[in-house]
Parts: C-alpha cells; structure tokens; sequence
C-alpha cells in the first residue's frame, strides 16, 4: 500500500517477495522438494494426512491450479507466507510457487488475444482490518500491491456476499474490489483457471504474484454498515524508488546458482536462522574453494549478528584460510575477509588487532578500488565503529561521516546500508548530547527502514532502541518506553530469546522505569539484562559493570545501601580490570558510590569519591558536558551536609551553569540543579530564594513526570520545609502530605524516605501544638530510620532532637535532656567539628537547662552554639537570632537584665532584616524584649512589646496555639501589675483555655496559670 507522503511508495515486502519469486523461479525443483513440503506440511500440522497422501500419489506441475484452488488449506498456506515474508515457508513451497505461476504464464499467452483489447471488470470481496483499512483510504490515487496470488471472480454478487460477510466481524471492514483490467497493459499474468480450477462452476480470474493496481476510488455502500467499495486500475506503473533498490539488490546477490542468492536474500530480510541453515548444506556440497570462502564469510556473518563471536570467528579464519591460498595478497576479497575478522575483535573488545585488521583491509582497497567504491565505505563505517565503541567519538565521526558521503554517490537513496550509517552518526551525536543532530539522524535511519525492510527486521530492534535511547536522554519517558517496547514486540518475533540486543533493550527499559519511579519494575528488567549477558560474555566484561551499576541505582533507590554498594563496587572492579583508569566510566562508578556513602552518613569518604570522579571528568570532558555538572552537584550535595553551604552553593552554581549551556530549558537534570540550590538557600535560611528554585524544579518535574512519581514526593517535601521555616503551618502540612501520600502509593514501607515525610509532619504538629500528633509522628520517622539507616547516621540525630523537643514542649525535661545528648553523640561521631548543627544541639540542651533552672550550664551550652553559628552562618542569618533570643532569656532568668537586653535586641535586629513583619519568630522576640521590661519593672514597655507579639500570633495561628496562651498570659501579667484585675483575669483565662486543650493535666504551666488567676480573683475581692 502506498505511503500519505508519496501515492507512488510500494510496502518492502513488494520487493522482497518478487526477489523470492525470481530466485524460486531460476531454480531447478525435484522430487525432494515436494517430499520436503509434505515433511513440513505434517509437522505443522497445516494440511490433513488424507490431502498429504493424496497430494504426494497424485501431484504434478500440469495440476498446480487445480491444488491452489482445492480446499486443502494448501491456498491459505501460501497466500499467508507471502504476506507474511514467511521464508521458510515460501522456500519449502518454492517448487508450488514456480509451478503455478508458469501454468498461470501458459494460460495467459493462450487466453490474452481472446480480450480483444477490450478492458474488462473483476470483482474480489474480502475483510480488512480497520486500520488496513484506514491507509487504504489514505491512498486514494496512489498504487496497491498484492504480494501473493490474487483471485478474482467476474461474478460481482459472489464477491459481494464475501464482503458481506467480513463486515459483520468486529474491527473488519467488508471490501468489495471492483477491478478495471485493461489486458493490453503489460503487467502481472493473469488467465481465467475456470477449466483448471477445482471449482469449475466459478468463474475465477487468478493474477501472479505482484499485481499493482492504481487506487481510484473508495466509497462506502450502506451507511448502516461496514461495507465499503474499492475501485482499482490495473497497472505497470510502479515504485521507482523501489524499483532501483530491487536492482541494487539483485545485483549484490550476484549471478551465483539460486541457492547462493537465495542465502543472500535471507540475510537482507534478516531470517538468519534460515540462511544458516541453507549455508550449512550449501557447504557441504562443494568442493570450489572461492564458493567454500563465500559460504564461511556468510555463516561468519550470521554468527555475528546474533553476538555469537567465538564461532563467527572461526568461520571468519577459514574464510580467510581458504581465499589466502587462492588468491593474490591485494585482491580486494582479502581485504573483505580481514574486514570480518577486525569486525569479530572489535566484538570482542580487543581493539588493536581489529584496528590491525581494519587498516590491512582499507590499505587493499585503497590500492585497488576507486575512491568511491562502497567497499571503501564500509572500511570507514568499520573504523569509525571501532572508536565509538572505544569512546573516542570526536575520532569516530569523521569515518562515519566519509562512510557516508561515498555510500551516497553509490547506493540508492533508500538503501538499507544508509540506515546504519545514519543511525550510527546519530548514535555518536547522541553520545555527544547533540540531541537534536542526533535524533534528526535517526528518524532518517528509521524512515529507510520503514520504506526498504521488511516489518519484523531485526534492524528495527536498533531503530527503536536508539530512538527511544534519545527521547530517554531528553527526559521524555513515554516516548521512550513506546520505541523500547516496538523493538521489544520485534525482537520476540526475529532474534533468539538470549541476543544480545534483548540485553540492551531490558537495560534501557528498565532505565526509562527507574526514572519514572517504578523500581521493582525496573530491578525485574536490568535483572533480565544480566541473565542474558551471564550466558553471552565472560564475567569480568565492561558490559557487567553497566548492568551492576543500573542494579545499584535501583537498590539506592528503594533505600537498599548496602545491596547498592555492593553492586556498585562491583561495577568498579570490573572496570579495574578492563579500561585504562581514565575512562569516564570511572567517574561514574565514583560518583554511585560517593551517593551511597552520603545517605550512608559517610561524608568524607562520599566526598573522596566525588571529587575523584570530578578530577576525572574535568580532564576527559568538554566543560559543558551534563556529565560534569552531575558531579559538581555530588560534591555540593557533600559540601551542604558537611554545613559548608557557600562551598555548596558555589559548585552547586557551575553546575547549573553547564546545564544552561548544555541542556534544553526543561530537561531533568534542572530539577536536581534547582533543587539542590534550593535545598542550600533553605539551610541558609534565604527562604524566597529557596522557594523560587524549589517551584523552578516542580515546574519541570510535573511536565515530566507523573503525578505519583517520587521526585515529586522530594520536592513537595522541600516546599513543605520552606513553607514550615517561614511559620507558614497550614501550607506546609499540606506539602508534606503530599509527599507521604506518593510515598505511600510507589515505595516500600520500610523506605528512609518515610523518616522524612513523617519527620516534616511531626515537625509542623509540634510547632502548632499538637504535641500528641507530633510525638507519634516523630517515633514512626525514628522506628523507619532504626530499620534502614546505621545507628550513628546524622539523619538519626533529627528524629532525637525533634523527639526532645516535643518532651520539652509538654514539660518532660529529663526524658528531653535525653534525646538531646543522644543526638549530639550522634553527630559528634559522624560529623565535623564546626558543623552547624552542632549549634542546634547545644541550643536544644542549653534549653532544656534553662528550662530546668540550671542558669549557668543553659548559658554554657547557647555560647556554644553561638560560638558555632557565627563560624558557619551568615551573619545574619535567623540561627544566630535564636541564640541571641536565648542567651537573652537565661540573662533573664538570671537576673541580669542589660545582658539580657543587649541580647534580646540583637535576636530583633537580625528577625526585621531577614523575616516579613507578620513572621512568629518576631512574635517570639518582642515577647522576650516584653520579659526583659517586666522584670525591670518598665511595664508599659512590656505591656507595648507583649501587645506587637499577639498582633502578630493572631495573624498567623490558630486561637487555640499555645504560643497565643503564652502571650496571653504575659499581658495578663502586665496587668496584674497595673492593677488593672478585670483585664489581667480576662486575659489569664484564654491563656488557660488553650493550655487545658493543647497541654497534659499535669502541665507546670497549667498549675502556674490556675495560681495567677486564684490570685487575680483574691484581689478583685478585696478591692470589692
């Protein structure tokens, strides 16, 4: 059926059929053969032993006809082996196909003067499927094929009635050809076989094989049905694009006997199984050394194909062998057989002596061929293969660029040959991350196939392979597992269940899966990848060391660490022991295991990683590979949990600088970039910053990504903490929700992840006052992380401070002052010295002190912590204003108010340069400030910071916050000292309705509200 793009493009297997016929027909058929297709009828089981019998005591060519048209299914057979381009079929039925077309010549000749010129009509009614049907419609004015033997009737109501009864299946429309046959055009022959036929009561017109017709018409017959009429023309036009490559291919085939261009044909379609065997019993009978050569280089190359290279070359050698002994040293034969053998050690990985080879067979053709001989073509496609698989991609394009150029002055326009050469550029381009170059190169590949090979080539596998290879590189995951999947469904049906190029495919889908977040999905596909290569390659071959580290992706990824350094430090020492230690693949294998150390809590060893990747990468790469800045991001990542946030945000900046220069606006590789700057300005505490990138990489994520994908679950988290450090609770619930909802749906439940999405809720429970919700949010993120995590992993230390502070917040302070040492043991044996979240724990201790009234170690302990932030932090970075606040309130505890002061207003100075004005952190400040004047007894002043302090609470909380109660008793305090008792015991009263719900019985601070209101109510009674 022809092409929308061009009416006059014939399917390939027009081609390749009437290559079969022409063979099928120059060849001599004995009685063998009909005793070969009635073994294959039997064991098929497609034609009943009482027509086997009969067919083998009564057959010969004089009853073709008749057997074509008898109801054995012998009909059925044929027609569908020549639409399917079945060549074991259509070879074992060659002397029946070479029969009934010389009967249907014969006939033609007897029958074409009784026309008398005269055009006349044939009918033909048939189903097609709905979408056969559609590209019939699409073809209106341009040419069909019928690849196998066409019967028609003169009788329109019979085929009418066929048509009639297709359109009532479903997804099949009912055709009714009608059939204009001008017998003065020289076309296909065609006889009626009324006398010949089984059926002598039909009157059936029966065409040869590739009959073309022109489409002229397509019109529905009943709108209440699937009935349609198809007018057609017959025709001697045809594809001439087609019909030049049939000429190319016919003479590569040579003038050998049919059997040897029967054996060529097979490896142009692909059925290597089929050619190999034919070769093998073609080998068998000769004694003629140049056919002996021919037939070793043919199975050589069915063996390589399949990847089977030990065999090949031993067919490769003896090719060799034989054509050494018999022909001159530069005779361009030689030259073919040292190219095979350079091609089965460039297989093999051993690159020098198929270089060694390679030159051997260009020097030849150089010498002896013109310089645009497509043999020339081929030694510049073998070397430039050669340094692609080496990696030197720069020296490997400019001899597929040269291949190229000479196979276009020598070889049609649509030659298959063309294919590899453009799917080969296009594969160094997409190395080379010139994705479009890449992609425009490959489409062409794809396109020639799709005009010049039969559907179920397994050059197709490649096609789609490489293109879905490319569309995953850009991020676009569907389409990429849509052309996987294509050569996968191919691939079944052409290649051997352990080829190689199934290995490759199940890597690659199970890529596009731990992309897109399906990981058990993804560990059953890589798992499958490496059965294959188990049986194909010996153990310590590079290609293990890819599988190993797909593996440990995976693992890393499901929160398996241990499982994934192993994994990965097995990549390593495979490639220790294959590849110069250069070879990027090091960097890779460098930079997993540096990412396992780093969740593992192992800093400097992740770091020592990293930064042996970058050495390498900086020395082998351009500077604006992606590759580059996935390491600088590694190294920033350690930087930012090792707390050197201006180290971080530095490499973490080059590497969005090369992806800016490297990369299209909305590839993945942003989402990491911008979230990791993010994530450093959120630890900074520049939080609109932090948002601004963090919103940047969801912008990407969600056009790239489905809703449920788990990098949406780290994102919204991050948000989520943003949201949670400016105060705002609500909006960050709702982010962190989101997150453990993903979770929940795509991660096992043990998953480190969890300790995070559980440790954000718990985090923003605490600080709205609901201390129960918190706590049992807190124990689930610590249980999960006990499960998964070493002891002494700094992520531990989180949950035991969040745990503490909960404790402290409900007035359990030695079960707090416990969690807290806990944690800082933990990071003092898993973190440096000057990290900043040092000063966390000795602020949480220094509270837990103060709150206990030990005045002097509290104050020993926020020194500390302020002695750590001002090393680490930003000078004005909202950590040193807390110290500030709490070094404050132990002076005012102790009494000693101008220090506490000074403090409490350097806390207010830092809150109003770095916080909006509605911030609770200011809140917090002005009720220190308030402390300070009430203990002076400045009351007013208090009274003027306590009132700015629940201002800002009743903006941004709930009523019932316990912040809100502690405010409102400050006032009622204020109060009290005026002397103003109705407003102090209004005040006290909301201050004890919150507690009373936000807090236990037991609370010390519902005691001490109940105490000032008793006293409150004691003083309105007297002044009474």
């Amino acid at each position: 059926m022809a092409s929308t793009d061009n009416l006059n493009q014939l399917e390939p297997t027009f081609m390749y059929t009437q290559l079969f016929k022409e063979i099928l027909l120059d060849m001599q058929h004995n009685d063998q053969a009909i005793k070969d297709f009635l073994t294959y009828c039997q064991h098929n089981g497609c034609v009943s032993s009482t027509n086997i019998n009969r067919f083998e005591k009564e057959y010969n060519a004089d009853l073709a006809i008749w057997w074509y048209t008898f109801p054995s299914n012998i009909y059925s057979m044929l027609n569908y082996a020549l639409r399917t381009l079945d060549a074991d079929a259509i070879i074992t039925m060659g002397f029946f196909i070479s029969h009934l077309h010389q009967q249907l010549q014969q006939l033609y000749e007897q029958q074409i003067n009784s026309y008398e010129r005269k055009p006349f009509l044939v009918y033909r009614g048939q189903g097609l499927m709905k979408s056969d049907f559609e590209k019939l419609q699409q073809t209106k004015g341009g040419l069909i094929s019928f690849n196998n033997f066409l019967s028609t009737t003169k009788d329109q109501e019979v085929s009418l009635d066929f048509a009639r009864c297709a359109s009532t299946k479903a997804d099949t429309m009912g055709i009714l050809f009608i059939m204009f046959i001008d017998p003065c055009i020289k076309s296909t022959p065609f006889a009626s076989i009324k006398q010949m036929s089984y059926f002598k009561g039909e009157d059936e017109v029966l065409f040869s094989m590739h009959t073309v017709f022109r489409v002229n018409a397509v019109q529905q017959m009943d709108s209440q049905n699937q009935l349609y009429q198809v007018e057609l023309q017959l025709t001697s036009d045809d594809d001439p694009q087609l019909r030049l490559l049939t000429d190319r291919i016919r003479d590569e085939a040579g003038g050998g006997t049919g059997w040897q261009r029967l054996g060529i044909l097979l490896l142009h379609i692909g059925q290597f199984n089929k050619a190999e065997e034919l070769y093998k019993v073609l080998l068998e009978q000769t004694f003629d050394a140049g056919e002996k050569a021919h037939y070793f280089d043919s199975l050589a190359y069915v063996k390589n194909d399949p990847g089977i290279y030990e065999e090949a070359i031993v067919y490769f050698e003896k090719e060799l062998e034989t054509r050494e002994e018999t022909l001159p040293s530069n005779h361009p034969d030689l030259a073919t057989s040292y190219d095979n053998i350079g091609l089965m050690y460039a297989n093999k990985r051993e690159y020098s002596k198929a270089l060694s080879f390679y030159e051997k067979a260009l020097g030849i053709r150089e010498e002896t061929l013109s310089s645009n001989h497509y043999d020339i073509a081929l030694s510049n496609y073998h070397i430039g293969s050669l340094h692609g698989q080496k990696e030197e991609y720069s020296k490997a394009l400019p001899f597929f660029e040269k291949a190229l150029a000479i196979a276009q002055t020598t070889l049609p326009s649509n030659h298959p040959d063309l294919a590899s050469a453009y799917g080969s550029i296009g594969c160094v381009h997409w190395i080379m991350e010139e994705y479009s170059k890449a992609l425009s190169l490959l489409e062409k590949a794809l396109e020639i196939r799709e005009k010049t090979v039969p559907s179920n080539h397994p050059d197709f596998v490649r096609s789609y392979t490489h293109i879905g290879m490319m569309y995953a590189s850009t991020g676009e995951y569907s389409k990429a597992l849509s052309f996987y999947e294509k050569g996968l469904a191919i691939g079944k049906k052409t290649l051997a269940s352990n080829h190689p190029d199934f290995a490759q495919l199940y890597n690659r889908i199970g890529l596009v899966y731990q992309n897109i977040g399906e990981y058990s999905k993804a560990l059953s596909f890589h798992e499958k990848a490496l059965d294959i290569v188990e049986k194909n390659l010996p153990l310590n071959h590079p290609v293990f060391a890819h599988l190993y580290n797909d593996i440990g992706l995976v693992h890393y990824n499901l929160g398996q660490y241990a499982k994934a350094l192993s994994s990965h430090e097995k990549a390593l020492e495979i490639r220790e022991e294959s590849l110069p230690s250069n070879h990027p693949d090091f960097a890779q294998s460098y930079n997993n295991i540096g990412v396992v150390y780093g969740n593992m809590g192992e800093y400097p060893k992740a770091l020592s990683f990293h930064e042996k990747a970058l050495e390498i990468e900086q020395n082998v790469l351009p500077t604006n590979r992606p590759h580059l800045a996935t390491s600088y991001n590694n190294v920033g990542d350690v930087y930012e949990r090792l707390g050197e946030y201006s180290k971080a945000l530095s490499f973490h900046e080059k590497a969005l600088e090369i992806l800016e220069e490297s990369v299209s606006s909305n590839h993945p590789d942003f989402v990491q970039s911008y979230n990791n700057i993010g994530f450093v300005y959120n630890r900074m505490g520049d939080y609109s910053n932090a948002l601004s990138f963090y919103e940047k990489a969801l912008d990407i994520q969600e056009k790239i990504h489905p809703s449920n994908h788990p990098l949406l679950a780290v994102l919204y988290n991050n948000i989520g903490s943003v949201y949670d450090n400016m105060e705002e609770y609500s909006k960050a619930l709702s982010y962190y929700e989101k997150a453990l909802d993903i979770r929940e749906k795509t991660l096992p439940s043990n998953h480190p992840s969890f300790a995070q999405s559980y440790n954000g809720i718990g985090g923003v429970y605490n600080r709205m006052g609901e201390y129960s919700n918190a706590l049992s949010f807190y124990e689930k993120a610590l249980i999960v992380q006990e499960k998964t995590l070493p002891s002494n992993h700094p992520e531990s230390a989180h949950w035991h401070n969040n745990i503490g502070g909960v404790y402290q917040n409900i007035g359990e302070y030695s079960k707090a002052l416990s969690f807290y040492e806990k944690a800082l043991e933990i990071w003092q044996s898993s973190l440096l010295s000057k990290h900043p979240f040092f000063g966390i724990s000795y602020s949480n201790i220094g509270g837990v002190y103060d709150s206990m009234g030990e005045y002097s170690k509290a104050l020993a302990f926020h020194e500390k912590a302020i002695e750590i932030r001002e090393k680490t932090l930003p000078p004005n970075h909202p950590s040193l204003a807390a110290s500030y606040k709490n070094i404050g309130l132990v002076y005012t505890n102790m009494g000693e108010y101008s220090k506490a002061l000074s403090s409490q207003e350097k806390a207010l100075e830092i809150y109003q340069k770095t916080l909006p004005s509605t911030h609770p952190s200011l809140a917090v400040s002005y009720n220190s400030i308030g402390l300070v004047y009430y203990n002076i007894r400045e009351y007013s002043r208090a009274l003027s910071f306590y009132e700015k302090a629940v201002e800002i609470l009743e903006k941004t909380f709930l009523s019932s916050h316990p912040n809100l109660a502690f405010s409102y008793n400050n006032i009622g305090c204020v109060y009290s000292k005026l002397e103003d008792y109705s407003k102090a015991l209004s005040y006290y009263e909301h201050a004890l309705d919150i507690r009373q719900c936000a807090l236990p019985p037991a609370h010390p601070d519902i005691k001490s509200v109940k105490e000032s209101i008793k006293i409150i109510k004691e003083e309105m009674e007297k002044n009474n």
